[in-house]
């Protein structure tokens, strides 16, 4: 224990050890440092608040890594670069390179690399939670008359088998963000080694392979065929397979990691981006993404494996046809074939995107229909259901057919009319019998492997464009990875529990600590919606001070949801500022303003998740929940009067509800909504005409519970 303490880092340090060790492992190229040297809280959940905001400073992610304790051994051999905090009073970390070979390599205060023993730093991890149970353990081998001998094996079987379910919190483990750049990404990956690894290997291959079939060739011509050149042609074949295996392993390995690089990135860029890029969009339109992104992983993987190769094999067939009877004439032809080959594969990718335009529409609709049945159940006749399918059905047939025969022509007509040219090409040599028989075996060889080439490269330009096609749809998730994080979105100095911790303290119901203390204040705010020419709102000016209850009244159409949007953080003023104490959202950061002021929206832009009733509810504090959030969730549904909902549920709150699950019903959803805001313990809740489902005693019941436990309320409504 005493080594590992003087490889540890103090709290102090910790932005120091990030640093250091993102450099040390290769990650990078980090940003100058924005976060303080150390934490300022020392709670779990702040402490990793901080981590991750400190991360995000230097162009990094901290992602919080775990493992019961049976399997700890075996994560810490494959973990780094990682933070792994130490047990203890006072917090001490320890800054993980990498493990391996029964031993991690931790980086020092020092700024030296040492190495210690994995089981060294595991018994440091488990030394607390074990320490509990020793004397039980130690009971049970005295009454079971264990030998001495055998007692150390006995007592470590033990505390396995009884902290097996146990899981340990280990510390952060360190990576570059996937909105980094793509270079740095690839660079970090070693796919542009692996890349170079698996072309040399083929081309290897490959010329293992020629020479193989030059043997043979050369001792048919000659009439030299015996026994050593059969055994040296055996030998060059069992010589191939170790590379053919590499290639293969290879492959495997960049599909992996390129596939894990792309999905990160994605999904990084689905959830950055702001709501109205996707509020008009459907649930197909959704799904359509989803789709097409697997089909650029999977196509352009496939397209870039086959182009890689062909062009490996095409550079050896072009170095054998010049070798032939026909020289580098052949090779310019076969140049100028494969350009007319990409031309194609050009006329190819404009039908591919006309049709993958109309499938993706396709399942738009569909969705759409199939979300919408119930509606068409009730108000349209099943004769009108499938009257515009039928129109689109035909135009998706008469473009898969326009696509069907430009891929044909590329996928028969590139190969095979490569044939016929090289033919050609070789006819005055063996008409006028200007070449050896050699030589004209060498060409026909050649014009062979440029054959099975061209095979190849037609097959992988037919997945290259459909990935380009569908690289379209995907495109703005990737693009949107890469924007920055807003200033204040995370930061080190507020944790958490440290704002819990300050709402808690607030009396229910009543007037803040400081009688109207002014809360938020929004100045001159001013919105336009992309797609109007209009603003929805100009020079709007509100306050709201503590123990305020303010009813905003419109007709539809007239901004107020707009407004509780800006207020709330959910969209961004085109002029004008919102304050939260005195505080923007830049300054306060948007997980801090998100806690202090929470929002019911429109009953069409909520959602129940299929999930459980607790997570439904608790999903804005934080999960798991604690035995005391599930206390609470409970007492305000019976408040807001969904007590029988709770009695006739099996599960109670642990119930799954949502679409596959439980039904609420409409009034039901709408309470659940309120619950969920006001479960936030937020110093301003928001609600959007969250109470048009309910009947006067419900009403009633639920304006009650709101106005008892909301701080300060904004309730928008119609007149």
């Amino acid at each position: 224990m005493d080594s590992l303490d003087r490889l540890s880092w103090p709290a102090a340090r910790l932005g120091e050890a990030l640093e250091t060790l993102g450099r040390r492992s290769g990650l990078g190229p980090l940003r100058p440092p924005g976060a303080a040297a150390g934490p300022a809280v020392g709670p779990q959940d702040g402490l990793g608040t901080w981590i991750e905001a400190a991360a995000a400073g230097l162009g990094l992610q901290a992602e919080p890594v775990e493992a019961s304790h049976g399997e700890l051994g075996a994560l810490l051999g494959r973990l780094g670069p990682a933070i792994v905090r130490l047990p203890g009073g006072m917090p001490r970390f320890v800054a993980l390179l990498e493990g391996g070979n029964g031993s991690v390599r931790l980086l020092a205060p020092d700024l030296l690399v040492h190495r210690v023993a994995t089981d060294a730093l595991r018994g440091r991890l488990c030394h607390a939670i074990e320490a509990e149970l020793q004397d039980e353990v130690n009971d049970l081998l005295d009454s079971a008359q264990i030998p001495q001998r055998r007692r150390p094996r006995t007592a470590a079987a033990l505390l396995r088998e009884r902290l097996q379910p146990m899981r340990l919190h280990l510390g952060w483990l360190l990576r570059e963000s996937p909105g980094g750049r793509v270079l740095d990404l690839v660079r970090h990956a070693r796919l542009g080694r692996s890349l170079l690894s698996l072309a040399g290997a083929h081309a290897v291959g490959y010329g293992l392979w020629i020479l193989s079939w030059w043997v043979l060739g050369k001792v048919a011509l000659e009439g030299r065929l015996d026994a050593g050149w059969l055994l040296a042609w055996a030998l060059l074949l069992a010589t191939l397979l170790p590379f053919r295996v590499l290639v293969t392993r290879l492959q495997g390995g960049i599909a992996v990691r390129t596939g894990s690089l792309l999905k990160q990135r994605l999904l990084s860029g689905a959830l950055r981006l702001e709501p109205e890029e996707v509020r008009h969009q459907g649930l197909g339109q959704l799904l359509g993404r989803v789709i097409e992104s697997e089909a650029v992983e999977s196509m352009a993987l496939n397209g870039g494996f086959l182009a890689l190769v062909a062009l490996v094999e095409l550079c050896a067939g072009a170095m054998v046809l010049a070798l032939g009877a026909g020289g580098w004439l052949h090779s310019l032809l076969l140049g100028a074939w494969t350009t007319l080959a990409l031309l194609l594969a050009g006329v190819y990718l404009g039908r591919r995107g006309e049709w993958t335009a109309t499938r993706v529409e396709m399942t738009h609709d569909l969705v759409e229909r199939i979300v919408g049945h119930r509606t068409r159940l009730a108000q349209e006749h099943g004769s009108r259901w499938h009257e515009e399918e039928d129109q689109a059905l035909a135009g998706y047939l008469a473009r898969s057919r326009s696509m069907d025969r430009a891929a044909g022509v590329v996928v028969a007509f590139v190969p095979r009319g490569w044939l016929l040219l090289a033919l050609l090409g070789l006819a005055p040599a063996f008409v006028f019998g200007q070449a050896s028989a050699a030589a004209l075996a060498i060409s026909l060889g050649g014009s062979l492997l440029a054959y099975a080439a061209l095979q190849k490269l037609s097959a992988g330009l037919l997945h290259l464009m459909g990935a380009l096609v569908a690289w379209t749809h995907v495109a703005p998730l990737f693009r949107a990875a890469a924007r920055p994080v807003p200033a204040g979105t995370l930061r080190p100095q507020l944790g958490h529990e440290a704002g819990r911790a300050s709402l808690a303290s607030r009396p229910r119901g009543g007037a803040a600590e400081e009688p109207r203390e002014n809360v938020l204040d929004a100045r001159e705010l001013g919105f336009r919606h992309g797609d109007r020419a209009q603003a929805v709102l100009r020079g709007c000016s509100l306050r709201i001070e503590a123990g305020d209850r303010l009813l905003l009244e419109g007709p539809s159409g007239s901004g107020k949801s707009t407004l509780a949007a800006l207020l709330t953080g959910l969209r961004q003023p085109d002029s004008g500022v919102v304050l939260l104490r005195g505080l923007d959202r830049q300054s306060l950061g948007a997980r801090a303003w998100r806690q202090r002021v929470a929002v019911a929206p429109q009953f069409h832009e909520n959602y129940v998740f299929t999930e459980t009733l607790a997570f439904n509810l608790l999903m804005g504090r934080g999960w798991p929940p604690t035995a005391q959030d599930v206390e609470e969730a409970e007492a305000l549904c019976r408040e807001l009067g969904l007590a029988s909902l709770l009695e006739r549920m099996p599960g109670g709150l642990l119930q799954m509800v949502g679409e596959s699950g439980w039904q609420l019903s409409h009034g039901e959803r709408s309470r659940l909504y309120v619950a969920r805001a006001l479960l936030q313990g937020a110093e301003l809740v928001v609600l959007d005409e969250s109470f048009a489902a309910l009947d006067p005693e419900n009403l009633l019941l639920v304006m009650r519970c709101v106005l008892d436990r909301s701080p300060s309320l904004l309730l928008i409504a119609h007149p």
